[in-house]
């Protein structure tokens, strides 16, 4: 005489299969992780087209402007587009290269007033780290960086942008080092 075949309950498939599917992931999760880690590069438009040019890292550091005060301070250099975040010692602890906007603050020291975490930049594009410290023209100046770590886009013609962007781990420096009270000091 023949013996049924046994039914196994549904809720024993479903576990089964749920454990299979996590112990996949587990490993494909560790093998991907062993191999090459791509990095997303954006086409971008050539020169002509009217693009800011990138940053660029020089071999040596640049010293500290003169006559840029002494003590704690921010230096920001508007011939050279570069940021110095200055000790008390007067000795340089990070420094990097800046896309400015159309207004400048003018040469002088001013201090570190508002801080916002994070906001939709005149731009359009989202970004984080925004230290305000002057206005010039009507026009509040400020340094931030993107939150996709992307360089801004040249203005329309005519809008008036007062915003200092940075890489997006200069800008997180900046506003770890920034707070308010902070001393800037703008140099031509």
């Amino acid at each position: 005489m023949p013996v049924p075949a046994r039914r196994l309950p549904s809720w024993v498939w479903v576990t089964g299969l749920t454990v299979g599917a996590v112990v996949a992931v587990s490993v494909l999760a560790v093998e991907a992780d062993k191999g090459p880690h791509p990095t997303a590069t954006a086409a971008r438009p050539t020169a002509s087209a009217g693009v800011q040019p990138t940053p660029t890292k020089s071999a040596a550091p640049a010293a500290v402007p003169d006559g840029s005060g002494t003590g704690r301070r921010i230096v920001y250099s508007l011939g050279q587009k570069r940021v110095w975040l200055v000790d008390a010692s007067d000795a340089s602890r990070r420094t990097f290269a800046v896309w400015p906007g159309t207004v400048d603050p003018g040469p002088g020291t001013y201090t570190v007033g508002t801080r916002t975490d994070a906001t939709t930049g005149s731009d359009g594009v989202q970004i984080e780290h925004i230290v305000y410290f002057a206005t010039a023209s009507g026009v509040n100046i400020a340094f931030s960086s993107a939150v996709d770590g992307s360089s801004p886009p040249p203005p329309a013609a005519g809008v008036q942008t007062g915003g200092i962007r940075m890489k997006t781990a200069d800008g997180d420096a900046l506003w770890t080092f920034g707070e308010t009270g902070t001393t800037v000091v703008v140099v031509s």
